[in-house]
């Protein structure tokens, strides 16, 4: 399939084997951007194996049959690529951009950590790594706001599962688990490999084709419980906190849900910084050291979120104001002036992702993970536009912020 837009063109083939490859070719680019999106993350584990996506994410640059770690940091500084990893609730995704000299070197090098060595004494080694970043962000009181309140607030359901795993859980992992997870999960039909930039298709084609030639087909379970939001109010002492840390989760919308344009309107009319409802009624007011809100789309679920940092001192007039500016929200609705405002805004920052193909991997690759389609910039930008006050307004006439759950890390 391809579908041209001014100088982009988009194509898209599935292999024999399962695996998907898209890419965004723009002939103008002066670089190639290409990596990985695995369609797994911390809502995949069961409790036994809690964090195991990320910690294979670190084992992936431990290399393969074919390269040691020492091999693969010397690779990606020969090519002089930018290139990273990151693991969330849903997803794995790998990725780097090199010029397009390198393009089919580094799609050669992607491809082969794609089935890791996981050696046991990379294994051993690396645990210790994670359990020290469990350490470490566990003294950071603003990151585990949002991963203790996320797991009060799903109460069990599995988009409430820690990234990091526990501790308990990262000590007890094997590398015989971590093996049959990866086996599991990194199937072709499971990944997307995703391209941006100066690509040349018919050549990235033919690699990745003889490369991936013997991967095995498989398919990827994933749940889908209901989600019941908790609904209430917590709040829990915590030795590291040295102020109060706030957030207020909500029902939001999907990433495969048409109304998600319309959620991230509404959430800049709530808490972008510097101009919005919470900025002008919390900071401005000298309430809080900071404030904001935003939306967390997920597969078949999504969350609406606040967040507010604030001196113990402030706890109770913070959350007065903000109970009292979510309920004159839901029933006086957003007004025409703010609803422009916030698209414009919206506006630019699409015009500042496409910027590069780095940044364009990322907003071609996650939207396919969870829709199967292509959306050029031109197209959201239309969506965008399109959003009315009736569609904001909409999502505020089903009460979602009276349905919301606060949580509160305070001083111990």
């Amino acid at each position: 399939m391809t579908r041209t837009k001014s100088a982009l063109e988009f194509k898209q083939t599935t292999l024999e084997n399962g695996l998907t490859v898209i890419a965004e070719i723009n002939p103008e680019a002066r670089s190639v951007a290409l990596g990985y999106f695995c369609r797994t993350g911390s809502r995949d584990e069961t409790p036994e194996v809690a964090g195991v996506s990320h910690f294979l994410e670190h084992m992936l640059f431990k290399g393969s049959q074919n390269r040691d770690a020492p091999s693969v940091n010397l690779e990606f500084d020969q090519m002089g690529a930018q290139y990273n990893a990151y693991t969330s609730e849903e997803n794995t995704v790998y990725y780097g951009a090199v010029l397009p000299e390198f393009a089919p070197r580094l799609l050669e090098l992607w491809t082969d950590l794609m089935r890791p060595a996981l050696r046991q004494e990379d294994f051993d080694t690396e645990k210790q790594v994670i359990l020290e970043e469990i350490a470490l962000y566990e003294d950071r009181p603003s990151v585990m706001l949002f991963d203790w309140g996320r797991a009060r607030y799903f109460a069990g359901h599995p988009l409430g599962n820690s990234v990091l795993g526990t501790t308990r859980s990262i000590s007890q992992l094997t590398r015989e688990q971590m093996a049959e997870y990866q086996a599991r999960r990194y199937t072709p039909s499971n990944l997307v490999l995703t391209l941006a930039g100066k690509v040349d298709w018919e050549r990235t084609l033919d690699l990745v084709q003889r490369l991936t030639a013997n991967w095995s087909k498989g398919a990827a379970h994933r749940a889908y419980p209901e989600v019941k939001g908790t609904v209430g109010e917590l709040r829990e002492p915590y030795p590291k906190a040295t102020q109060t840390y706030l957030a207020l989760l909500a029902p939001g919308v999907s990433a495969q849900d048409p109304r998600r344009y319309a959620a991230n309107i509404l959430a800049n009319i709530l808490g972008e910084e510097g101009n919005s409802r919470l900025h002008w009624a919390l900071t401005d007011q000298g309430l809080v050291e900071s404030v904001g809100a935003g939306v967390d789309e997920a597969d078949r679920a999504g969350l609406f979120y606040v967040y507010a940092q604030t001196n113990p001192a402030n706890e109770e007039a913070v959350k007065a104001v903000l109970r009292a500016e979510l309920n004159r929200l839901e029933r006086e609705g957003v007004r025409p002036d703010e609803l422009q405002r916030a698209k414009n805004k919206l506006a630019t920052a699409l015009v500042f992702a496409g910027e590069t193909p780095m940044q364009r991997l990322m907003s071609v690759g996650i939207p396919y993970i969870y829709n199967h389609t292509y959306e050029p910039l031109s197209e959201i930008a239309r969506k965008v536009e399109a959003v009315t006050l009736a569609d904001v307004n909409g999502l505020l006439e089903e009460k979602p912020f009276s349905r919301s759950f606060i949580y509160s890390l305070v001083p111990a």
